[in-house]
């Protein structure tokens, strides 16, 4: 079944809506997304990776979670399915980090980007991901530019880390 995303504008006003395949297709429709950064107490970062059958960047490394806000619901909804879903975790508070735009070959995408302190546990699907681990800070900066991660992680890690 083909999911329903939102489509917003720059400002991240709703302006309509779009198919999944539609908006993986090549055709840039500006659609929403979430990004949640999870940090232990040791100020590691909790990265997943992605399943291979994943059809955007399979196998790479990625934020502890990220998935699309479906038509008709809000950010903040949004943040919380995804981490339940992708994660197991519920109860978390969330700080804002930043809003932007990102764009690949085949698809453009307004990041709401927000992180939080988690210790677990967390339970993943196996069918959507590989593995899932934290990573100190300096092991991740020795891995960038590596293909190690997506490239849309690389861009929002240098940007949150100031590299």
């Amino acid at each position: 079944m083909d999911e329903v995303f939102p489509l917003v504008d720059e400002s991240g006003n709703v302006t309509g809506s779009a198919l999944r395949s539609e908006c993986h297709n090549g055709s840039k429709l500006l659609h929403p997304v979430i990004h949640l950064h999870i940090y232990n107490k040791a100020g590691e970062l909790l990265l997943q990776k992605r399943s291979m059958d994943k059809d955007i960047q399979p196998g790479k490394w990625d934020t502890s979670v990220g998935g699309h806000v479906d038509f008709g619901e809000n950010i903040e909804t949004a943040l919380r399915r995804e981490a339940q879903e992708e994660l197991g975790i519920n109860g978390f508070t969330p700080l804002f980090l930043r809003s932007y735009i990102f764009e690949s070959e085949i698809e453009k995408e307004m990041v709401y980007s927000y992180k939080t302190i988690c210790e677990g546990p967390f339970e993943f699907d196996p069918n959507e991901i590989d593995a899932i681990r934290f990573w100190n800070l300096e092991e991740i900066r020795k891995h960038l530019n590596t293909s190690v991660f997506t490239p849309n992680f690389e861009d929002e890690f240098v940007h949150l880390n100031s590299i």
